[in-house]
């Protein structure tokens, strides 16, 4: 959500700001723009609209200079508009900010910075920073960015210039991710890995109220009182060429399709054939430590919410603790009951999700133990929870989530298992049941992506409907869930996951002649009622595409389609089931003409509330 890219050195700004910026697009965002030191003068240009609008405007009229900062917005205060961009900058163009983050107190700003003289141009929480900075820069910017941020209350990830200071860029974070890339004679600044990576391999991780000095040949990194900050530098290990289509017409296509590669990365060194222990990398619980918990929460947004569904529903199974599951947003506002012989397990793809950290602080506060389910090392939440559990995804730029999810449902499993053995629950020929059978999944996803004809003819017969429904029992609810999220993001189709047994109660009113449903069966135990439930839907006009083990070959009689899984044993199948719906959800979006990649008003890591 939103994206900073600042710049430093030899090299001329603009086209490395514009090129980072495109390597951030999956973040989300409706406008883009840059403020580059050009001949001791801020020049800035920022338009509506995708990147490409700014690279136009560009190369009609360059701007050159070697020290700039560059933004996209997603609009959270003003309606995208070509004024509402960043950069945004003080009344003469001196200073100039990018800012991710909202500022809650700016309306009290705004109003007070009004009543000294400063007029405001936008509906932005941002200019106040921009006029904020100016009110005190005395001749030091170092110093007016240190005084203005003491005033803000919210979260912020900056990027400040100044024409007077042509010297330097600063920067400062407040729970909006922000790093440092260091290279020879230059150096960056970025809201994530992948703005830089072609630049240089060699970062800071910025903590939270740390502020960042750069200069062409130098990196100062202090707190808001000066006290210097020695920080390790982290050295990046992945390839940018993860990060690119390699030939896949979109990157959710790609990503799909990495799965059994994350799937297997994810389980390596932690599930091991032949073996009888699981390793948990750092994480350090004891025997002890588990009778010690009364309860666990899995705390999460969207997809992750999804998978923390079946985390529930998985631990609770093999480890018989208690679990609570809850949306990230609602979480800290419902007075949960937390203690020191609570579990936490925060799950978030990037590991910045504005939401999912505030619960993790909060639960901290009360002296829980937090388990940190992340994809990026070094992230907000890895580097504040307890505990650390990596999903070995790789880079994940489509907006919406895939192999990520599929990842983040492997640590749950993983986490239920180690669990579930060390309080005694799980007998070792049951382990290695489910263990032999785990090994097996990267395999039986690879073929199930090799089998998309009856998803393409779905999505060629259904793509212009308005409405679909998704229907499922037990761990299959999960993923229907999942699915219908899935369709909504990158097709814009409303799609509504219910229960199966929960039709008769209110839902099965919308079922009406020719519309969709996608009814998964996986659950053997429950197979006979969900064919039930099938007909209940076939009977009133709907159409059925059916996913099913392969064998039970009577859900044939009841569906109009049906996708076969590999057979697995019930407690796994969400890792199978969930591949289809995705592709089907990618069908059914390029049928229609959708940026499947980037969908509307959507941003990939969201970190304002």
């Amino acid at each position: 959500m939103c994206g900073i890219v600042g710049y430093i050195g030899h090299r001329q700004a603009s086209p490395l700001l514009v090129e980072g910026l495109s390597k951030l697009e999956y973040r989300g965002y409706d406008s883009a723009g840059v403020a580059i030191i050009d001949n001791d003068k801020i020049q800035i240009e920022k338009c509506k609209g995708r990147l490409l609008n700014l690279e136009e405007k560009l190369e009609e009229k360059p701007i050159n200079g070697v020290v700039g900062i560059g933004h996209t917005r997603w609009a959270t205060h003003g309606e995208p508009s070509d004024i509402n961009s960043h950069p945004h900058f003080n009344k003469d163009k001196t200073i100039s900010v990018v800012h991710n983050g909202i500022i809650e107190n700016y309306l009290y700003l705004k109003e007070w910075l009004t009543s000294l003289g400063y007029n405001f141009l936008t509906e932005t929480d941002t200019e106040v920073i921009a006029h904020l900075v100016d009110y005190y820069y005395k001749g030091d910017i170092v110093k007016a960015v240190s005084q203005a941020v003491e005033k803000l209350e919210g979260s912020y990830a900056l990027g400040v210039v100044s024409s007077n200071e042509p010297d330097k860029l600063v920067s400062i974070r407040k729970d909006s991710p922000l790093i440092v890339g260091i290279g020879e004679g230059e150096n960056f600044i970025a809201s994530d890995i992948p703005a830089i990576l072609a630049q240089t391999r060699k970062v800071y991780l910025l903590e939270d109220k740390e502020l960042v000095v750069l200069t062409r040949d130098n990196v100062e990194i202090m707190t808001l009182e000066g006290m210097k900050v020695e920080k390790e530098v982290f050295h990046v290990t992945w390839d940018a060429e993860a990060a690119e289509k390699g030939g896949y017409e979109h990157f959710m296509i790609k990503e799909i399709h990495e799965q059994p590669k994350a799937i297997k990365d994810t389980m390596t060194s932690r599930i091991i054939p032949d073996s009888d222990e699981i390793k948990l990398d750092d994480i350090k619980l004891t025997s002890d430590d588990i009778k010690n918990i009364d309860k666990i929460f899995i705390v999460a947004c969207g997809t992750a919410y999804h998978a923390g569904i079946v985390g529930k529903y998985v631990i609770e199974k093999l480890a018989r603790i208690p679990v609570e599951v809850d949306i990230a947003s609602e979480f800290r506002y419902r007075d949960p009951i937390i203690n020191e012989r609570t579990l936490m397990i925060v799950v978030s793809q990037s590991g910045e999700t504005a939401d999912t950290l505030a619960a993790l602080r909060e639960a901290k506060k009360s002296g829980a133990r937090v388990i940190a389910v992340t994809n990026v090392v070094g992230s907000s939440a890895a580097r504040e929870a307890d505990d650390i559990f990596y999903t070995w995804a790789g880079p994940e730029i489509a907006v919406a989530s895939t192999k990520a999810y599929t990842t983040q449902l492997i640590s749950m499993y993983i986490i239920g298992l180690y669990l579930a053995r060390l309080n005694g629950n799980m007998s070792v020929e049951e382990y290695r049941t489910i263990r032999d059978e785990m090994i097996q999944l990267p395999e039986k996803v690879e073929k199930l992506l090799e089998e998309k004809e009856e998803l393409q003819k779905f999505a060629d017969r259904n793509h212009m409907h308005k409405d679909m429904f998704y229907l499922g029992r037990g761990l299959d609810n999960a993923v229907a869930l999942e699915g219908a999220l899935k369709l909504k993001e990158i097709s814009y189709i409303h799609a509504e996951a219910y229960a199966a047994g929960e039709l008769k109660h209110g839902p099965i009113a919308l079922i009406d002649d020719g519309i969709p449903v996608i009814a998964l069966a996986t659950q053997g135990e429950l197979f006979e009622k969900m064919v039930s439930n099938i007909k209940e839907v076939v009977t009133r006009g709907a159409k059925v595409i059916a996913f099913a083990l392969e064998g039970n070959t009577d859900i044939e009689k009841v569906a109009e389609q049906v996708v076969y899984l590999p057979k697995t044993i019930s407690l796994l199948t969400p890792i199978l089931s969930v591949v289809p719906l995705q592709l089907l959800s990618y069908y059914v979006a390029v049928t229609r003409g959708c940026d499947v990649d980037k969908p509307r008003n959507l941003a990939k890591s969201v970190t304002v509330e």
